[in-house]
């Protein structure tokens, strides 16, 4: 098998996992508004942490091979409150849905596309050329992909009690980590460069770092379930943490 089909196929996998996230629909629990409030709160810790531990630190990596610490520290926050920004202007930009839930649903989708695409851009340009390191990336992704797909199935289910489209949806950003491989293997394998890279992580930190604290935790507050917000944010986090000492 050629490398290069290798690695489209570890990138399509690292994407497809998030279908995982879809499962969780099926769980039998009564009341639905203990799983949107535990599922939001989560999704929320994962984000965060996902920003602040895997994208903010890859980010400064990749400057490094360019610049000086100060000037790369300087970029990345720039880029990340560009992120933040953008994602402000998204979500005035997105239309009015009269189920919140949904909305919340919609835009945590077009963050984790946004978030996939660079992922399976660095997938398949990783695996590639280190089959090794191509398979821990892979792993690695896959596990922080599940709750990504939880964070948007269970609102949209919840919003729309369609299963037919909650897992359209969840599969539309799982689909977009192979599309980022078909990007590199069109335009970037010869034309990505380090400081493209750090400043686009820094810029999808800051956009899921604002949906994370805008967005799925106000609307999981909302519910009025404080202490389950709070441990289930904290598990999140936690899960997410304990994926990459082990990766």
């Amino acid at each position: 098998m050629k490398p290069s089909t290798y690695a489209f196929i570890l990138s399509t996998l690292a994407g497809l996992s998030t279908l995982l996230g879809f499962i969780f629909i099926f769980f039998p629990i009564k009341k639905k508004d203990i799983l949107l409030v535990t599922s939001l709160s989560f999704a929320a810790g994962v984000m965060l942490t996902v920003s602040f531990f895997d994208l903010i630190p890859t980010s400064i990596t990749s400057l490094k091979q360019i610049f000086y610490m100060f000037p790369c520290i300087l970029i990345t926050m720039i880029s990340f409150v560009t992120g933040i920004i953008v994602s402000m202007i998204i979500d005035k930009k997105m239309p009015a849905q009269q189920n919140h839930v949904k909305r919340v649903g919609l835009i945590a989708m077009l963050a984790i596309i946004l978030h996939n695409i660079p992922e399976g851009i660095a997938t398949y340009l990783t695996s590639s050329t280190n089959t090794k390191l191509g398979i821990t990336l892979t792993i690695a992704i896959a596990l922080h992909n599940i709750p990504e797909g939880i964070s948007i199935s269970i609102p949209i289910y919840y919003a729309t009690k369609n299963k037919g489209r909650a897992f359209l949806y969840t599969l539309i950003s799982g689909l977009s980590e192979p599309f980022g491989a078909i990007i590199a293997v069109l335009f970037l394998s010869q034309w990505i460069t380090p400081a493209m890279t750090g400043i686009l992580y820094a810029i999808i930190a800051g956009i899921m770092t604002h949906i994370a604290l805008y967005e799925l935790l106000p609307t999981s507050w909302k519910y009025q379930q404080i202490n389950k917000t709070i441990v289930f944010f904290i598990i999140g986090i936690i899960i997410m943490l304990f994926s990459h000492i082990l990766l």
